[in-house]
């Protein structure tokens, strides 16, 4: 059972190892080579080695992965590779990305990050853009993509395939082969790689993350090494994560949030289980059994809802002792925020709800994990209160492609649900006149790739950061974000809509939702797209009469809409009168990352959907 610690009230209260940050590493290179020195038999990965008869989970220790990882960087040298040369990883999240990271780093280079989605035509403009001369490829999937943009990216002169066999030319190579090319460079140099490392500066390029963008050609954003290495002393500092942690990592590792989670173990040392499966992210949290996660509010989101769901189907005495533990829950995770433990009545029964039910929800997620962090979008407070009346905090945090990730985050000891934290020791804040969150630190970028003018509008001749985001600083400094400045909407009647918390509000009162999209710029109310979650609904189903149906069937009925109508008539009752949603269609398909309405982040690419969908949102304006 998860008890309270004293609560710091303030950024200036918050005690920070000062000695962290004045001996920050020069390189995130530097920072591996320490790492080895310092941890040589403790672990660093553990991954899955997959196979017909289950998943064999393989552990690495860092002097194992020194080995590796020194191979595949002389390999990329022996390609022609010199310091700050661009290497792209075009690949979903596995061991592998990991390792062709790394290596990129202690070979100078820099990582050039690829969403194993994305489309052909915009790899293109990103491997041309960008200047890359090595890709690192997944499969044949990827590698026949490449093969048909290679006349518009003649920079490109070598790809290496993580799975499957090279084809016999001399353009592709396997992960091996790369690494016995580096074997047999190091025997005529062995100080090669040592001396790559020793060569980079602090300031010098580390990484170009594309970002995935709602309209337009994606913006390459530079990231020097500074950047990583301050984001791993900064959050080390606080010491809100230790050597002995055991982080579970699957998010895309070519979007920031996972990208920055790749750097914290080399700073502080916990070893990383790391598979990229979605669809298996349940099953190996019972197997690995983290200490903490990093996640977007998407899974928070589904996992609340099957679990809630799941219970309600089972009725009787169970549902009951589910929904009594999560009210209890509640007003203890509402006491543990002010740092307070419950006592007397509320004590005893919390004592009896944990024990029966969220003892259980725990295991399910390994029955070890200390919190969560969310990023990347919104978490829905009520969500977010739930898993901590189970046992387990979400901590959420803030941060852009273009600040490295992480510039805020609540603290174990030091939080308010509904808003991301407070700032990452050394990065300041200011809320602009018009509401903008504007941030300075050294985990800023250095600027757009081959974009002066973007870089221009981005950061002003101060130095600040002008992230898009409109919020706020309450009375301990916390920040709460509003809304995104451009998805900021007025009504025709004058009145102006947040749409994002209407939306996140939503998901966390309707177990079976999946999206639900805000419209009405310019319109005299505002009215919604939905749509529901296919294994959500499918229970739904079952115990509705339509158990076996296909979806569109599913969220077309009568019945279905009902339900959903009953929920946004929960959601109406705490908006505003012009905020209400009128008007609603509920979509005959989910919206996908496949289908380009989601980022590979899972965030909402809102002109894209409006787009799409624009004969429904009209439709309610009509007749």
């Amino acid at each position: 059972m998860l008890t309270a610690s004293p609560q710091i009230h303030s950024p200036a209260d918050e005690p920070v190892d000062q000695s962290v940050l004045d001996h920050e590493a020069q390189s995130v290179a530097h920072l591996f080579r320490d790492r080895v020195g310092a941890s040589p038999d403790r672990p660093a990965y553990i991954h899955a080695v997959v196979s017909d008869s289950g998943d064999d989970w393989v552990t690495v220790t860092w002097s194992e992965l020194d080995v590796i990882v020194r191979e595949i960087g002389a390999g990329l040298i022996a390609l022609g590779v010199e310091p700050e040369d661009r290497v792209a990883i075009a690949s979903s999240t596995r061991y592998e990305w990991a390792l062709a990271d790394l290596a990129t780093m202690v070979a100078g280079g820099a990582t050039t990050t690829i969403y194993p989605t994305t489309m052909a035509d915009d790899v293109a403009f990103i491997l041309a853009d960008s200047g890359a001369k090595v890709v690192f490829a997944e499969n044949a999937e990827q590698l026949d993509k490449l093969r048909s943009i290679r006349s518009s990216t003649p920079a490109v002169t070598r790809v290496v395939v993580f799975d499957g066999v090279a084809d016999a030319d001399d353009w592709t190579l396997t992960l091996d082969e790369v690494r016995q090319l580096g074997r047999e460079y190091l025997a005529g140099d062995p100080g090669a790689i040592d001396a790559r490392i020793d060569g980079i500066q602090h300031d010098q390029l580390a990484t170009i993350i594309y970002t995935s963008g709602t309209t337009g050609r994606p913006k390459g954003v530079r990231l020097r090494h500074s950047a990583w290495t301050y984001e791993g002393a900064a959050v080390a500092s606080t010491n809100i994560l230790a050597e002995d942690d055991l982080q579970y990592l699957w998010l895309p590792l070519a979007h920031v949030f996972g990208k920055v989670l790749l750097t914290l173990p080399l700073q502080i040392g916990f070893p990383t289980a790391i598979d990229g499966r979605i669809d298996k992210i349940v099953d190996n949290l019972a197997v690995v059994k983290p200490t903490f996660m990093g996640a977007a509010p998407r899974i928070f989101e589904k996992a609340h809802g099957r679990i809630t769901m799941m219970m309600a189907a089972e009725g009787g005495l169970k549902a009951k002792l589910f929904t009594w533990a999560s009210e209890v829950g509640r007003e203890v995770s509402e006491l543990r925020e002010q740092g307070k433990n419950p006592s007397g009545l509320l004590g005893a029964k919390y004592a009896i709800t944990d024990k029966v039910i969220g003892t259980k929800i725990r295991e399910r997620f390994g029955g070890r994990v200390r919190f969560f962090i969310s990023g990347s979008a919104a978490l829905n407070q009520d969500v977010a209160r739930w898993f901590d009346s189970m046992g387990m905090q979400i901590l959420e945090g803030y941060g852009l492609t273009e600040t490295s990730a992480a510039s805020f985050v609540n603290r174990p000891r030091g939080y308010r649900y509904g808003s991301v934290g407070w700032p990452l020791p050394t990065t300041q804040v200011r809320i602009a006149e018009d509401g903008e969150v504007l941030l300075k630190g050294p985990g800023n970028m250095e600027g757009y790739h081959n974009n002066p003018d973007a870089t221009a509008e981005t950061i002003d001749a101060e130095g600040w950061l002008h992230t898009g985001d409109i919020g706020e600083l309450d009375d301990r400094g916390f920040l709460r974000i509003t809304d995104r400045k451009k998805d900021l909407f007025k009504t025709s009647g004058g009145k102006y809509v947040a749409p994002s918390i209407i939306e996140s509000t939503f998901k966390g009162l309707c177990p079976y939702a999946s999206q639900l999209v805000v419209h009405g710029a310019d319109r005299n109310f505002v009215s919604a797209l939905v749509t529901l979650d296919p294994d959500a609904i499918a229970g739904w189903a079952a115990q509705n009469g339509m158990e076996g149906k296909p979806y569109h069937e599913i969220v077309t009925s009568d019945a279905c809409r009902e339900m959903v109508q009953g929920y946004i008539d929960q959601l109406n009752a705490g908006l505003n009168r012009w905020e209400t949603i009128k008007k609603f269609t509920i979509l005959e398909t989910d919206l996908t990352v496949e289908e380009g309405e989601l980022t590979p982040s899972l965030k909402l690419k809102r002109k894209v959907v409006a787009d799409k969908y624009k004969h429904h949102l009209d439709a309610h304006y009509t007749g």
